[in-house]
């Protein structure tokens, strides 16, 4: 086994080990970090297997930005961590036979997918071929609609988002300056009549003070 094939196992068995801990982490932030554990891991391992565009457009995009977003979020809603809150074994079953489903499409792809696919493929391109320039031709050529398609649903989710935060709500303390600007005294202000002045109560003397 060579030093390349070593990194490949000692990748992969880190990317599964933080993928675990991604879901059975009981910290949000931690689950998060986690996270962001297992995309460098599988970028180091799109390295490994030579797809350098893929590698670094998994560290730049869900690194850079997509996990950091997400651990500012996570530590924004201040979770609490009460056991009552968290469902983990009712919801185990269902998560459990999705990752079944999951797991044996991804074993019939690997099984049966790639052999035809390498059966069909033409031969091996030199070694100086550019796998970027590769993937850049085939989004922009064959997968033209599906590229706009994805970028004008990307667009629409954008659109959404912002729509959604700056709707008016009605626990917003937000002020509108033109309201301030048309305010009254008489709107905000309002005048008791009050005497200026009061009499003193006349003082109570006792018997014992009366005899000193």
């Amino acid at each position: 086994m060579d030093y390349q094939t070593g990194f490949f196992y000692l990748f992969s068995a880190v990317l599964l080990f933080a993928a675990y801990r991604v879901v059975t982490a009981r910290n949000p932030v931690h689950a998060v970090l986690y996270l962001m554990l297992s995309f460098s891991q599988a970028a180091a391992l799109w390295l490994i297997l030579k797809a350098e565009f893929l590698g670094l457009t998994l560290v730049l995009v869900y690194l850079g930005a997509v996990m950091v977003l997400f651990l500012f979020v996570v530590m924004m809603l201040d979770i609490k961590l009460d056991d009552d809150r968290w469902g983990f074994w009712q919801n185990f079953p269902l998560a459990a036979a999705l990752g079944a489903i999951v797991a044996a499409e991804i074993i019939a792809v690997l099984w049966v997918g790639f052999p035809a696919i390498s059966a069909q493929a033409p031969a091996a391109v030199a070694a100086e071929a550019s796998n970027t320039k590769a993937l850049g031709k085939l989004l922009y050529t064959e997968y033209l609609y599906a590229v706009e398609v994805a970028a004008v649903i990307l667009l629409v989710a954008m659109v959404t988002a912002i729509a959604l935060t700056l709707r008016q709500r009605k626990d917003s303390k937000a002020i509108d300056p033109a309201l301030q600007v048309r305010v009254r005294a008489a709107d905000r202000l309002v005048v008791l009549p009050l005497a200026a002045t009061q009499q003193q109560a006349p003082a109570v003397v006792t018997a014992e003070e009366g005899k000193a």
